[in-house]
Parts: C-alpha cells; sequence; structure tokens
C-alpha cells in the first residue's frame, strides 16, 4: 500500500473526539511506561548483585540477554496474535507477567532467582509493540499520530527513569527486595486501571486470508525489503542504548570515580532527556511527515558524536555524564519521525505484524549488546565500549536513511 493510501485512510479518521484521541493516548502510555520500568527492573540493582550474590559483569549481562531473546523472540511471534485476536487481551497478559516478575525478584537468592525475573519480565514485555502500535493506528486520529507517537515514546523514557529511582528509594529506604514487592505492586494497579478503561483499548482482528501477502494473515510481509530495513535500524541503534542503560553505571564510576548515587542519577538524567526530545520530535514528525528519515538520521549522527565525546573524557566526569545525558536528548528528537516512518511502510492490515517484526530488532540489540560489551567491561575498556556503542548507532543512520528510500521506491 503506497504512502499517500496510508495517509488517507488515516485522515478518514479526523472525527475522532480529542477527548477520545487524549484517553487512548493516555491508557496505552501508560502501558508502555510499565514496560520500560520492566527493562530496568534488574541493571540499576547490578552493583548490589555482584556483591550480595558473587556475579561478575558477564554473568548480569547474560541475565539482559535472556531477556532481550525471550522478548525479541515473542516479540515477533505476538504480532500474528495481537492481529488475530487483537491487542487488548494480550496486554491484560504481559502486566500479569511484570506482576510474576517482580514477584520473582523479591524471592530471589541468587542467579537462578535473578533468571525468573528475566524470563518473566520478557516474556511480559514481548507484546507491547505489536499492541500499543496497533491501538494506536486503529484508534487515534491520523492528524495525531505525531503527536502520539511522541507521547508514546516521552512515556516510555520516563519509565525507564523511574526506574532506577524507584528501585534505589526503596533500597535505601529499607531492602532491594522491598523495591520489587513496590513493583509487584505498581504493575497490579496499572492492570487495574487499564481493565476499567478496556472499552477504549479494543481493535478489531484481521481476517485471515487464504494467501499470503501483506494484508493477509501470513508472512508475505517478510518479502518486503523495507521490513529489513526498519529491523536493521532498530537492531544498530539499540546495541547503543544498550551501553546507556547497563553500563554507563558503572563505565562512569571506573573512568572518573562517580559515586554510585551520581551515576544512578546520570542514567535518570539521560531517560528524562529523551522525555523531553521525544516532546520536541512530536511537534517536528507533526511539520515534517514527509522527512521522517531525514529527522532520524539527523538525530542518531548527533547523538554519535556525543558519545565520542563522553568515551574521550576530556570534560571529567560530570562534564561527560552531562553529555550522556545529552546523547538521550538527540536520539529522542528523532523518536516520534522514527515510529512514522514505520507507519509509512506498513502495509494496511499488517501492522501488528510489521511492528513485531522490526522491533524485535530492538530485543535483539538489547541481547547481544551487553554480551558484546560485557567482554570490554570485564577487560577494564571503558572508553572502548562507548565508542563501539557511537559507530553502531552511526550505522543507525545508513539504516534510517534506507528504509526512506525503499518507502518512496514502493
Amino acid at each position: 500500500m503506497s504512502t499517500s493510501a496510508v495517509s488517507a485512510a488515516a485522515d478518514a479518521r479526523v472525527t475522532v473526539p480529542l477527548r477520545e484521541d487524549a484517553r487512548v493516548i493516555g491508557l496505552v502510555g501508560l502501558a508502555h511506561a510499565s514496560s520500560h520500568f520492566a527493562h530496568l527492573l534488574l541493571p540499576p540493582l547490578f552493583p548490589v548483585f555482584a556483591t550480595e550474590f558473587g556475579l561478575s559483569f558477564s554473568q548480569l549481562g547474560l541475565l539482559m540477554t535472556v531477556f532481550f531473546v525471550i522478548s525479541g523472540v515473542g516479540q515477533a511471534m505476538s504480532g500474528f496474535l495481537v492481529d488475530r485476536v487483537g491487542a487488548r487481551p494480550v496486554l491484560f497478559g504481559s502486566l500479569l507477567c511484570f506482576i510474576v516478575a517482580s514477584l520473582s525478584g523479591y524471592f530471589a537468592q541468587g542467579w537462578g532467582g535473578l533468571l525468573l525475573v528475566a524470563v518473566f519480565a520478557g516474556l511480559g514485555n514481548a507484546p507491547f509493540h505489536p499492541v500499543d502500535f496497533s491501538i494506536l493506528n486503529h484508534r487515534v486520529s491520523g492528524p495525531r499520530l505525531g503527536y502520539a507517537f511522541s507521547a508514546h515514546g516521552l512515556s516510555g523514557n520516563l519509565g525507564w527513569a523511574l526506574t532506577p529511582v524507584f528501585l534505589l528509594f526503596f533500597t535505601e529506604l529499607s531492602s532491594w527486595r522491598t523495591g520489587y514487592l513496590a513493583a509487584a505492586l505498581l504493575y497490579a494497579g496499572v492492570l487495574a486501571v487499564l481493565v476499567l478503561q478496556r472499552e477504549h483499548l479494543h481493535t478489531e482482528a484481521v481476517v485471515h486470508h487464504a494467501h499470503g501477502d501483506a494484508q493477509g494473515g501470513g508472512a508475505g510481509f517478510l518479502r518486503l525489503p523495507v521490513v529489513w530495513w526498519c529491523f536493521a535500524f532498530f537492531l544498530l541503534s539499540t546495541l547503543t542504548l544498550a551501553v546507556v542503560q547497563n553500563f554507563a553505571s558503572p563505565i562512569m564510576k571506573a573512568m572518573h570515580g562517580v559515586s554510585f548515587e551520581a551515576a544512578t542519577t546520570m542514567i535518570t538524567a539521560y531517560m528524562l532527556c529523551g522525555a523531553l526530545g521525544m516532546l520536541v520530535g512530536g511537534f517536528v514528525a507533526a511539520r515534517m511527515p514527509a522527512a521522517s528519515d531525514h529527522v532520524v538520521a539527523w538525530a542518531m549522527g548527533v547523538g554519535a558524536l556525543l558519545i565520542v565525546v563522553a568515551a574521550s573524557g576530556w570534560l571529567g566526569g560530570f562534564g561527560s555524564m552531562a553529555v550522556l545525558a545529552g546523547t538521550g536528548f538527540a536520539v529522542g528528537v528523532g523518536g516520534p519521525s522514527r515510529d512514522l516512518m514505520i507507519k509509512k511502510a506498513t502495509p494496511k492490515g499488517a501492522t501488528g505484524r510489521i511492528y513485531g517484526t522490526v522491533y524485535s530488532g530492538l530485543d535483539i540489540g538489547f541481547a547481544i549488546g551487553p554480551l558484546i560489551y560485557g567482554v570490554f567491561m570485564d577487560r577494564g575498556m571503558y572508553a572502548t565500549t562507548l565508542v563501539l556503542a557511537a559507530l553502531f548507532l552511526a550505522l543507525s543512520v545508513a539504516a534510517a536513511l534506507g528504509v526512506g528510500r525503499r518507502t518512496r521506491l514502493a
């Protein structure tokens, strides 16, 4: 389906009241924040686990590899499920998995217990992008989609920003186990809100056709080259974020001697800057929809340069942490345009499957990133770790431009 046809179909929904659009965007944003909260159920406490359970960075990194392998494989599969049964029941099942993951953390006695956290959190995280984007694309009016994607990305960054502060607060107040118990209660509250508002989350199931084209229920969409360009973009860009989430804290501590609390605060600052970037990026996406691939390319390119500056150590501890936080803003600006770029490449009736497949690149990046970077970290090659992250982000620029080129040729 052509880009113009997709836009025309979206514009047909302009009669949706603003209040209804805002409600849907808010509910999806709440759900998305909860999934990003789950991404960091383990990493902020890596220094604690290393001391209490005697674990290496490679062992801790393997936990996140398990999380994202399960999430990535599950995400590709869940796209078919969302198209088949609708987004709402899949969403509720995900939140139940997050509750189990948090309770597993509360009872953990070693690496095996932490592995259960990774497994159940990965299962819960898997369907979120097919679920979220199916709901947004089906229920939000076309002219407001740029802002919807901005709010969606912003909510995810806020979820990331909340987790380290949330877990550190309860660790200081009582213990890290109390933090996991509080997380389980938080997820139960989110599930209750979404169940009460379930009529605003309904999507129609896609009727399965016997043929295997992109509009049918099969895997014909996998023959579209643009799908794999999108996949490559998510894989490469996420390999960079894997460094910030999992290892930025120990990198800053090792390179500049900053405290654990300061390094953890830097991760939160990165996520908040990313959220601000998403907010700005929403207006950019709404005003420059035809140039979404170029917006993404510029944002990723600037982010790569900032990471190189942080790796150099020229600016000292505080300056390097500030530059890394600024990277979050640069990448965040490209977020809404990225989602719009994927939407323009998505055929009608294949939303869940397309988003499930291309966003699985995100999970694969998070899965292999800790393994790659853990090797460098265990050898004390902290600056090299950051430079490698910048290289991957620079390569994502070419992938974004490839998506735009393939979409225009379709």
